[in-house]
């Protein structure tokens, strides 16, 4: 197409990714695309009449383009300008709360019922019909609210209320395989009629109405998943959109930002929505709302003040917190046990080898030292298998590379024969304190040769077990809701962190270790802390963690994460995450043979 034949002086157009903006010119206006290019930082020429922009950075810089020569001859590609209008429109909208006024369009709580077309027959709360209100007031929305909270409904919602309107007719979901069976049944009890929905897992649906992919999928169904969007005006919706954090730097963010545009409205749902800092809300608003959202988180964190933060924020997103809910508080303490004489030896001396070799440039090689350290101070002879080929791609490590004649190899080989890791001996105090008491146990650790081992020590409870290599998923979990025997599940947050509910048979939980994301362990938390919950139930979690090794840095490190995010969404109970009770550990001073001698005595009462 040549612009001339259009009449354009200026086109704009996404490139194939729809990350970057194409203009294109005349000849006659040659040299001022060179010109207009020049005063975008990502701008370049592609050839003499055509040039690349940023798409954020060209939203951001929208007034540049006033400086065009021939502005009525500006021409933009539909599905950009849709997405233009709708980021200004927004904008706006948030503009005028901040300032206290009324934004034209805004909806009410009271307004949605009237609003949800015919065959909506859900039932809603009243912080969803809030949560609705809030987010038919933007063109796109975000809800950070608490799992539990409904957010699937409130989406569907918000989606029956524009097909009412004739806005969308259509709606992908993008979301884990643990929450398919989530939607599947609110698209099936929240209509008069189940709508038509349909999982991509190889097949098409072409003339499904909710369509259903996982983000492993995405990157190799983008030409189908995008002609099924522009098939019709439709709604893209990122369930635990955390999961796309690191926006286009990653594959399933690059993916999500090129299916984004060709929506009619966008909305992302997580309850951890900037689990490592201000960084990840950038992405996750930047996919919402192009340009202005990134800008304005980073904006609004600039000065430092994070309750100021909040209040510039607060009207991007939507938030239902466990207060809210009417949950109790959930009892977490942290306690710290003791290394026994050679597990220090040993940590120390990998320590000492670690830090030598150890470069700040080299982030691969620092993130695998970190989770050795994090073996280590849990168990060195876990080092010498390394982490199995079912854990996730980044906990995969390879055996700890020790010259077998060394001292330090025979240490390692030889400490389970005469000391008991305190944290499975601490792990194992607890557990059998709970049985005692007829109360099941959550326990979570990262590895899953932990997670072995600790199965093998826990063998009289029966424990049910769940990691990536897991064959009978299901079955393990069925034993421990319904099996009166299976007083444990042993599980790590990577594999049963989303979409699981526990909160009806488990009220304690043990962390044998943390690694540094604090997404997973806020996940992790709402499997036994949830709405639900039967009034006046003690929730009660554990953290263990070795004095001087790297649980303490992780501790710190998490602390700072749960405050940050606290303050943003004006939450205070994620904010008392960070500041855990210690106290004191109940295995202390038990040697191997005394914890096997308690455990025998217990279990013949």
């Amino acid at each position: 197409m040549t612009d001339a034949a259009t009449g354009a002086s200026l086109h704009l157009g996404f490139d194939e990714t729809r990350t970057r903006v194409v203009l294109r010119t005349t000849s006659a206006y040659q040299q001022d695309l060179v010109q207009l290019a020049a005063r975008f930082r990502t701008g370049g020429q592609l050839g003499p009449l055509t040039a690349s922009i940023a798409l954020d950075e060209l939203l951001a810089g929208l007034t540049v383009l006033s400086s065009w020569p021939h502005r009525e001859g500006v021409e933009w590609a539909p599905e950009l300008r849709n997405l233009v209008a709708g980021v200004v429109k927004d904008a706006n909208t948030v503009k005028e709360r901040l300032s206290g006024g009324q934004p034209q369009g805004e909806v009410s709580a009271s307004d949605v019922p009237g609003m949800l077309g015919d065959s909506w027959t859900g039932e809603l709360s009243t912080f969803q019909l809030r949560d609705i209100a809030k987010l038919l007031s933007l063109q796109h929305g975000a809800n950070f609210s608490v799992p539990g909270a409904g957010k699937t409904r409130v989406a569907l919602a918000v989606y029956a209320a524009q097909r009412s309107q004739g806005r969308v007719s259509r709606v992908l979901v993008v979301c884990p395989k643990s929450a398919y069976e989530s939607w599947r049944h609110e698209t099936a009890v929240c209509f008069s009629y189940p709508l038509r929905t349909h999982v991509l897992d190889g097949s098409m649906d072409q003339w499904a109405e909710v369509l259903i992919v996982n983000y492993e999928r995405l990157d190799r169904s983008l030409a189908t998943l995008a002609s099924w969007l522009k098939a019709g005006p439709s709604m893209i919706i990122l369930d635990e959109a955390h999961r796309m954090k690191l926006g286009a730097r990653g594959t399933y963010g690059a993916a999500c930002m090129a299916l984004g545009p060709l929506a009619e409205r966008r909305m992302i749902l997580t309850g951890t929505p900037a689990p490592n800092g201000s960084k990840d809300l950038e992405n996750l608003l930047g996919f919402v709302w192009p340009g202005h959202g990134q800008r304005t988180v980073v904006q609004a964190v600039a000065g430092g003040d994070l309750s100021y933060a909040s209040s510039v924020l607060r009207p991007l997103f939507s938030r239902t917190t466990k207060q809210e809910l009417g949950l109790p508080p959930v009892q977490l303490k942290m306690r710290y046990v003791d290394m026994p004489p050679l597990h220090n030896e040993i940590y120390s001396s990998l320590v000492g080898g670690m830090s030598r070799g150890a470069g700040r440039e080299d982030l691969s090689s620092l993130g695998k030292t970190a989770l050795r350290l994090l073996m280590a101070a849990t168990s060195p002879a876990l080092l010498l298998e390394g982490g199995s080929r079912y854990e996730p791609l980044a906990y995969q490590l390879p055996p700890l590379d020790i010259p077998q004649g060394s001292s330090l190899y025979s240490l390692m080989q030889n400490l389970p024969d005469y000391e008991l890791s305190p944290k499975f001996k601490e792990a194992v105090a607890i557990i059998a304190e709970n049985a005692a008491r007829g109360r099941k146990t959550l326990v979570w650790t990262t590895f899953v040769r932990s997670l072995t081992t600790l199965e093998q020590m826990l063998g009289k409870y029966s424990p049910a077990v769940v990691y990536g290599g897991t064959p009978d998923r299901e079955e393990q979990l069925r034993r421990f809701r319904e099996d009166p025997g299976c007083m444990v599940l042993i599980s790590n947050p990577a594999t049963l962190g989303e979409g699981i509910s526990l909160h009806h048979v488990c009220h304690d939980a043990v962390y044998v270790d943390r690694d540094f994301m604090a997404g997973r362990f806020l996940q992790s938390l709402d499997r036994i802390h949830r709405l639900g919950l039967a009034p006046g139930t003690d929730t009660r979690v554990t953290v263990l963690g070795v004095r001087n090794t790297i649980d303490e840095v992780v501790a710190a490190r998490l602390d700072q994460k749960l405050e940050f995010m606290g303050k943003i969404l004006d939450d205070p109970t994620v904010q008392q995450l960070a500041d855990l009770q210690e106290e004191p550990s109940v295995a202390a001073g038990l040697a191997p043979a005394d914890i096997e001698a308690l455990l025998r005595h217990m279990g013949s009462r």
